[in-house]
């Protein structure tokens, strides 16, 4: 999963939430329009700031689970969670984003 939303996010195929739901929905056949309810959900743009990829990621597992992979996100990108923090801090690109919330959700399916 991480591949694939990798290589969508790079051939702009969406914003970086919309990469994360659409790799997931290419996997699992879930979620179809998840990837449109998320198309303002780039660059910053999410609610509450939080970075696109993690906002997915938490729309994808409910709001039960949100907060431990929030957990499992921060301590990739040296703890912080909103798009401006992390590039405030130069701690992940925008593709290592897609990439963590993508193989955090990959682990995520292995389970359910």
């Amino acid at each position: 999963m991480k591949n694939l939303a990798s290589e969508l996010y790079r051939k702009s195929r969406g914003n970086c939430a919309q990469a994360v739901a659409m790799a997931w929905h290419s996997k699992t056949s879930q979620g179809a329009d998840l990837s449109q309810e998320l198309a303002h959900c780039g660059h910053g743009q999410a609610p509450t700031g939080l970075c696109g990829a993690l906002y997915a990621l938490h729309r994808i597992v409910g709001p039960e689970k949100a907060e431990h992979f929030t957990g499992c996100f921060a301590e990739a990108s040296g703890g912080h969670t909103t798009c401006k923090g992390i590039r405030a801090a130069k701690t992940m690109s925008c593709i290592k984003c897609v990439e963590v919330a993508a193989s955090l959700l990959h682990k995520h399916t292995q389970k359910s």
